[in-house]
This record gives C-alpha cells, structure tokens and sequence, in this order.
C-alpha cells in the first residue's frame, strides 16, 4: 500500500472512529439525562417523571396526586392515581386538591400588596385596623403589628379553630372570638407558627377594601394572574373534579375522610383555599418574575416581591422549611441558592411548594393523603432539583454517631393553649428521649396521645437539637430546645413554640 492511499485509509478510519465516539457519548449522554429527568434537549423529560411519580405513588401507598413543575419558562403537569378510593375516579391534571396552609402565602400577598399601596402600616399597631382587636393578654393587644402577624412572632396561639358559620361575616365573628386566645411567648421574642394571626390579616384585609377575603383574593390576585382554577368556597370546587381526602399510617393502603373538607369557612385566610397543581406554580411564578404576571400585568411591585421573601426573622428550627421566615413564605438555601416555599394540610390532603427564583424554579406537589405523601414530596423535590437546576436538596436526620447530650434540662412537660408535650428519658431502645403529645384543656382526649423516639443531631449553647420519629417507617423531623433572652426554656416542635411548664 503506496504511503498516500495507507494515510487516506488512515483519515477515513479516523473519521469513522470519531464518528462512533461522537454517537456514543450522545447516546450516554442521552441516558444520563433521562436518567436524571431531562430529555436529549436538555429539557422537562416528560415520561421519566410521570414514571416517577406513579412508581411513588405506588409504594408508599398513596392514592393520587398531581404534580407542576415551572422549568425553562414552562409549567409541566403531570398526573397519577385516583381522586377517591371508593369511586376509582382517575386524577388529571385539572383536578383540585386542598392546599391547606399554603394558603397563608396568597394572604400574605394580599397584606403586602395593601401595605405597598400605602393602605396599611405593616409596623404599626393592628388595632389602628382593628380597634376592637384584642387576645388574653392585653399589652400584646395593644402593640402586635401585621409584620409580627406575616412573620409568625406575633406569640398568639395559632391554632385556634372556630366555626362562626357560613356568612360573609365569619371571619369579622371569628376575630370578636379570638379575645380570649392565649399567647405561646411575648410578642417578637421567636417565631411560632400561628394560623390565628393570618386570619387577623384576612379581616384587616377585608376592613380596607370594603370586600370580603374571598373577594379581596379574586379582584387582586386571582382574577390579574389568570388562577382560574383556584377558589376559597366549596360551592366553587364543585365545579371541577375534586380530590378526597384520606387517612392512613405509612405502609397501610389508607382511607377516605368521613368528609370532603372538615374546616369552617373561617378558616381560609389560614388554610382554605383549593387550586390545582398548575395554579399554585402559577402563583408561585409571580415572586419568581418580580412581580407581573405572564401577560404583563404588575401585581405586586418588586418592592413587595422583595419584601416578602427577605429573611424577617432566623427559625429555631432551620430544617422543617427553611432556616429563615419572610412575609408569608418560609425561606431556604440550598447550595447557596435561595428559594421559597410552604407546605400544606388539611385532612386528609398534603401539599408543597418550593421554588428557586434565580434558577426559574418552581415545584408543587398536592396529594390526596397516605401517611407516607411526606417521602413521596422528598423524593420528587430532591430529584427534580437535582436535575433541573443542579442543586442538592439537604436531607435531615441523626448523624451516625450521636454526640452524647445531658438530656436533664430538656426533660419535664412543655405545655400551651390546647396541648401537652411530656418529655421523658427513654431508658432503652431507639433514641434518648421520648416526647409524648397530646390534647390538653378544650382538646384533652380529642385524639390518642402521639409518641416521638428523640436522638440527638447536636448540641451548643444556643440550641440542642434532636432527630424524631414515631418508628422506622416514618421521616425524621427537627425537635429543637432552646431558651428566650429571659431565660424561659421552650422546645420548638411542628414549627411552633411551647415554653417548658414544669421540670
């Protein structure tokens, strides 16, 4: 072979080699990406996660669920499962699920949006809204402002539930009620999730624009960013197909609530809107896009935007949604990104919402229950982050050697207006410490005393820290002890505050 035809021969050979290799990596490529949820183009890939999402369902038993996703400029939804296990109606996409406490977000905008408006002093006293506002302490009746109320360190109780009918006056009657609702801790001195202040907030609302919350949401919210699948009354939800709730252990095949939706009108500022998947991205885009919504239309300044989502005030608990709370949405960081989110239930129904701004992300997952619809949430969350945005989503638990803790400051009963927290050391078996939850006063022996194995994450000065769970197949969750300026000792459980009783 002459030395010209052996380096044609050469070239050619070198060329198809190439050529192969090419091939090859973009077939790698291509498995790679499907494998962590985005197809050849780098996009949303469809099938994986609907794959996903029926695989979950199915092993932690949960009997539907929709699921958007804000990737690329794009809502993606997916659905799976069944509405009702006694009716086998398939959930779609359109379907409507309860979303509970991520309510709270679309108040706080409700509030903010006011506030930015110039009708109403988020710093200055409630009661120059509400003069006849008042709870059982009557020095934080007079100073308690609708920031504490936005950022949860208003110190009232926050789970006062009262029916007060189906009139538009529920939540003005609810309010006259809540006079004689105690106070976790002072005003402003740690956060404490309270479902009673977001409602104050509802009827601040409805005391300045003359309408009712539900009005308030649907002229300033709902109606500017095209939500036409979300609404606050059960008469709306008929009109669409709508999730049942249901109850069950993780591991157990669970069952329908005895009814759709066991909350009183009075509660939507705090937990009674319904929405599909889609709307609630949709909602969540509006922080995400500063402000306007997808034709243009500015709802809320980015003023507001920023407002809503600045770090108000540091958690005891920096694990259970994120380290900080802003006006209205817990605040988290992952990988050094920032993002926002809630989380939601009623009975029977859980919901979450997490979104990254910078990354143009935003997730919302709405199940019809199953006790393990947490690890389903997780799992998603952790791989939908992973994928489309490259972030790691922290996970939480016991390192695998606990640090030894002297359990006797944290032992005696915790106690605030409704419940009783014991907390005991456990002589022997899984964890330290064993924290028993109960009702007490109005709610004693409304439900079976709760039981959580405490084992220790860490121990400093400011905070001790445990890992908590019932058994094995539950998630682990923060349980935080830690003491006030004044030397008042309080646990920090379930985001809420309960100040140490008796040792």
């Amino acid at each position: 072979m002459s030395e010209n035809v052996y380096r044609e021969v050469s070239k050619l050979v070198d060329e198809e080699v190439a050529k192969f290799v090419d091939r090859t990596n973009r077939e790698v490529d291509r498995v790679v990406r499907r494998a962590m949820g985005t197809d050849a183009r780098g996009g949303f890939d469809t099938a994986h996660w609907q794959a996903r999402l029926d695989e979950l369902l199915a092993a932690h038993h949960v009997p539907g669920a929709v699921l958007a996703v804000l990737a690329d400029g794009e809502i993606h939804e997916l659905a799976s499962g069944i509405l009702h296990t006694r009716t086998g109606v398939e959930v779609t996409t359109d379907s409507v699920f309860q979303i509970g406490s991520i309510s709270k977000g679309y108040t706080a905008a409700l509030a903010v949006l006011l506030a930015d408006a110039g009708k109403l002093d988020l710093d200055a006293p409630v009661v120059d809204v509400l003069p006849d506002f008042a709870v059982a302490d009557a020095e934080a009746s007079r100073t308690i402002t609708p920031r504490q109320l936005l950022n949860h360190t208003s110190g009232i109780e926050g789970d006062y539930v009262n029916d007060t009918g189906r009139g538009d006056d529920c939540l003005a009657r609810y309010v006259e009620a809540a006079r004689n609702v105690g106070m976790t801790n002072p005003p402003g001195a740690t956060m404490s999730y309270s479902g009673t202040a977001y409602n104050v907030l509802g009827r601040i609302a409805e005391v300045i624009t003359g309408k009712t919350w539900d009005e308030a949401l649907k002229e300033l919210l709902f109606t500017p960013l095209g939500l036409g699948h979300t609404m606050t009354l059960p008469e709306e939800v008929l009109r669409f197909r709508a999730a049942m709730g249901h109850m069950g252990d993780p591991g157990e095949d669970p069952v329908p609530t005895p009814l759709w939706n066991m909350l009183p009108r009075s509660a939507g500022p705090y937990g009674g809107i319904s929405a599909t998947a889609a709307d609630v991205v949709r909602f969540a885009r509006l922080f995400i896009d500063g402000g306007t919504a997808p034709d243009g239309t500015r709802v809320l300044s980015p003023a507001a935007v920023e407002a809503m989502l600045n770090r108000e005030v540091a958690m005891p608990d920096e694990w259970f949604l994120g380290a900080h709370w802003g006006l209205g949405w817990g605040l988290f960081e992952w990988d050094g990104a920032r993002g926002f989110g809630h989380d939601g239930s009623t009975f029977g129904q859980l919901a979450y919402l997490r979104a990254i701004p910078e990354k143009g992300l935003a997730i919302a997952l709405l199940t019809n229950g199953g006790g393990a619809a947490p690890k389903v949430y997780e799992t998603l969350c952790r791989e939908l982050t992973s994928a489309l945005a490259g972030i790691s989503m922290p996970a939480f638990g016991p390192p695998e050697e606990p640090p030894a803790v002297d359990t006797a400051p944290f032992t005696g009963t915790y106690k605030r207006e409704g419940f009783l927290m014991t907390i005991t050391d456990r002589p022997s078996g899984e964890g330290v410490l064993q924290l028993t939850y109960e009702g007490a006063d109005g709610l004693a022996g409304t439900f079976d005393p709760l039981v959580w194995n405490l084992t220790p994450v860490s121990d400093t000065p400011a905070r001790t820290v445990f890992a908590g769970r019932r058994n094995e197949k539950d998630g682990w969750i923060p349980v935080v002890f830690y003491a006030l300026a004044d030397g008042s000792r309080y646990v920090h459980f379930g985001v809420r505050a309960t100040a140490k009783a008796t040792a």
